[in-house]
């Protein structure tokens, strides 16, 4: 769809006297054109690639205001700054302002004067926005970071829906820019943000050839960090980590070593966060730790180093991530650390949300990219690259598998023998419990389930423990192996391996990461590794059980509870009586679910009576007395009066239990007509009892 807003001046010339550029980087130009013609535009660009000025741009060029709706508080106050800086009347409306900030840009917007105003996606959740935005004239709608309207996303915001029915209301044209989106999450964009209409669609190169990719085995993760960043003295970096706890104790660590540090996350007050972004910005050689969900979202061109202390969610989230580096085009260098236990976190992340299945599946297999892309055996930017479609015809010659051939083996018979006790096990087990099985570990568990007699039990003996570790690592990186999330996380054979248990093909592997492999610290676990996936199931049932019930978790069960449930496995209501902190008002209230979470097939519902002996003996003795009844419910020859008793009956004769056909014809329900047809098959049952 076109609109036809008339252009306020030239890009061109606005290009070099607004921002200062002789000429646009290559496939800015024609995606300038499309957003100042109003046609709907979505924009795929590397991270530095100049998106922004793909909608700033513009917006002088057309009449009215432009609105972008941004996911990060730190990247609009930054561009804002920098337009303001160009002389670009632009405005921000965040729950970071200031009263006299947020009143500044209100006045601007009633003048007219302010051409871009930045807002956050929750901001459409209020209802005084739309009437706001039709008051003001906004002429166009810019989305950044377009890949969060997508569940695929690797920072989902819901709020980010609300985007396609703005620009409904509207009427007026939308530009979407991402630097990392896959086909799939572009399909997405244009279903939510487009109504299905196909944008005008430009998808640039997303190599970033300055940037230097490494990536290392977790040993030491803190003196790593600190090795790097002493060999970077003096440059700007940030450090990525995964919890708001990590920021702190690394930045710390920093600053004892001697360098400038801090650290920057969402627990921290706005105006803590605004000094950090402040220095950030201002000060040469500053070190700032962050945590991904408030990444920097700083605009600043001389980052020099990215590392990442834990493991990325994605490929998608790492590519975002690195891409702060080298924003001026210089060379900037990577390092990501990752090991067994954020192996262990990313999927538990995974299995514990309230994703359904197929996209737990999808998340799963994003992160077995990752892993593919940690133990790589030959040029890193060639696989990152094929990930998003991109070809590129030679190694790149600048990561670390470029500087340093990774040493690798023929592992086609290791993995063949671990893809056989996968197969022999009946896809049902973790990493964990196969490699006890590979090893010849009998564990209690091993002998219980018979493995220890199985062909495979003990054939890996040549290899440690932690090696198989780094063989299975590289064999679910490589898709070979997938976990199964309707199997609480058991890892199931691919497609992909096929070949290889057939002898159609083979397979190298890395040697140098399975000869440096040995026992991390522990990480104490609530549950065995073999449990561990079922826990995390159970506690994303109980956390979404409560969320609907507005109670805290613990409301629902405790975690002991749901321990013993993991450790257990009941597969019955009644066997889940036996579990600490099951009554009956909970098994009724909350056991069904449970326990359908456990067998992975819908719980058979129990009549509140039969609810009542639950986990009791005479709930056994209930189903008995209701199968006898059943049988003769017409008769011992079938065409007798149909005859039947209570449940209430059924269940004071099973609680009771007459020794009599005068005792049981005493119980209420119970006439001489049923005396006759059941009496003495009840009593057989309650003999055998």
């Amino acid at each position: 769809m076109t609109f036809d807003s008339p252009l306020t001046d030239d890009p061109q010339v606005l290009l070099a006297r607004v921002f200062g550029f002789a000429s646009f980087r290559p496939g800015q130009m024609e995606i300038v054109d499309a957003v100042c013609a109003g046609r709907n535009t979505l924009a795929i660009m590397p991270t530095g690639g100049g998106k922004s000025l793909c909608f700033q741009l513009p917006a002088l060029c057309r009449t009215g205001v432009t609105v972008v709706i941004s996911p990060l508080i730190a990247l609009m106050r930054d561009q804002v700054r920098s337009l303001r800086a160009a002389g670009v009347e632009a405005g921000a409306l965040t729950s970071g302002n200031t009263e006299e900030e947020t009143e500044a840009v209100f006045q601007a917007l009633e003048e007219g004067r302010l051409k871009l105003l930045y807002i956050a996606p929750e901001r459409l959740a209020q209802s005084a926005t739309l009437p706001m935005l039709r008051r003001v004239g906004v002429s166009l709608i810019a989305v950044d970071e377009a890949h969060c309207v997508s569940q695929w996303g690797h920072d989902f915001r819901p709020d980010y829906l609300r985007i396609g029915e703005l620009r409904r209301a509207l009427g007026v044209p939308l530009a979407a820019f991402t630097a990392t989106a896959d086909a799939e999450t572009r399909d997405e964009i244009v279903a939510r943000l487009f109504d299905g209409q196909p944008p005008e669609t430009f998808l640039r190169g997303f190599d970033r050839p300055n940037i230097h990719l490494a990536f290392a085995v977790k040993d030491s993760p803190r003196d790593q960090i600190l090795r790097f960043a002493d060999a970077r003295r003096g440059q700007s970096g940030i450090v990525y980590a995964a919890t708001r706890a990590k920021t702190e104790t690394l930045a710390q660590a920093l600053r004892e070593a001697g360098h400038p540090a801090c650290h920057y996350h969402g627990g921290m007050e706005a105006d803590e966060r605004r000094r950090v972004e402040i220095r950030f910005q201002q000060e040469d050689g500053l070190i700032v730790v962050a945590t991904v969900a408030f990444g920097m979202g700083i605009d600043k061109p001389d980052i020099r180093w990215v590392a990442h202390a834990d493991l990325p969610k994605s490929i998608e989230g790492y590519y975002q991530e690195i891409g702060r580096g080298g924003r001026d085009g210089a060379a900037a260098e990577t390092l990501t650390l990752y090991g067994p236990d954020d192996i262990r976190l990313r999927r538990s992340q995974i299995d514990e949300s309230l994703a359904p299945a197929e996209r737990k599946e999808a998340d799963h297999g994003r992160l077995n990219a990752l892993l593919g892309l940690a133990e790589a055996v030959d040029c890193r930017r060639r696989l990152l690259l094929g990930y998003f479609g991109e070809v590129l015809a030679e190694p790149c010659g600048n990561c670390d598998l470029c500087d340093r051939p990774a040493k690798v083996f023929d592992a086609t018979e290791v993995v063949r023998k671990a893809l056989s006790a996968v197969l022999r096990t009946g896809e049902w087990f973790g990493a964990g419990h196969l490699i006890d099985v590979l090893t010849g570990t009998a564990t209690p568990k091993v002998r219980e389930r018979g493995h220890d007699g199985l062909p495979t039990f003990g054939v890996g003996k040549d290899l440690s423990k932690p090696a198989w570790g780094a063989v299975f690592r590289q064999m679910m990186g490589r898709d070979l192996l997938r976990p199964d999330a309707e199997r609480h996380g058991a890892l199931r054979m691919t497609d992909n391996a096929i070949p290889l248990l057939k002898g159609e093909a083979s397979i190298t592997l890395r040697q140098d990461t399975i000869d440096r492999a040995r026992p991390m610290v522990a990480v104490k676990s609530q549950v065995a590794e073999e449990d561990a996936p079922l826990l995390s199931a159970l506690k994303a049932k109980r956390r979404a059980l409560a969320e609907a019930a507005g109670v805290p978790a613990y409301v629902i069960f405790a975690d002991r509870t749901l321990i013993e449930l993991a450790e257990q496995r009941p597969q019955t209501l009644d066997a889940m009586m036996g579990i600490t902190g099951i009554g009956a008002k909970k098994l009724e209230s909350f056991g069904a679910e449970f326990l359908a979470v456990i067998t992975g097939a819908p719980a058979v519902p129990l009549h509140p009576v039969r609810m009542k002996l639950a986990g009791r003996p005479a709930g056994t003795l209930f189903d008995q007395l209701s199968q006898v009844q059943l049988r003769l419910q017409r008769g011992q020859d079938g065409t007798g009066k149909p005859m039947s008793c209570t449940n209430t009956t059924l269940r004071h004769i099973a609680e009771q239990r007459p020794s009599s056909l005068s005792e049981l014809a005493q119980i209420i329900g119970m006439g001489e007509q049923k005396i006759d047809r059941f009496g003495a098959a009840f009593l057989e049952v309650l003999r055998e009892a």
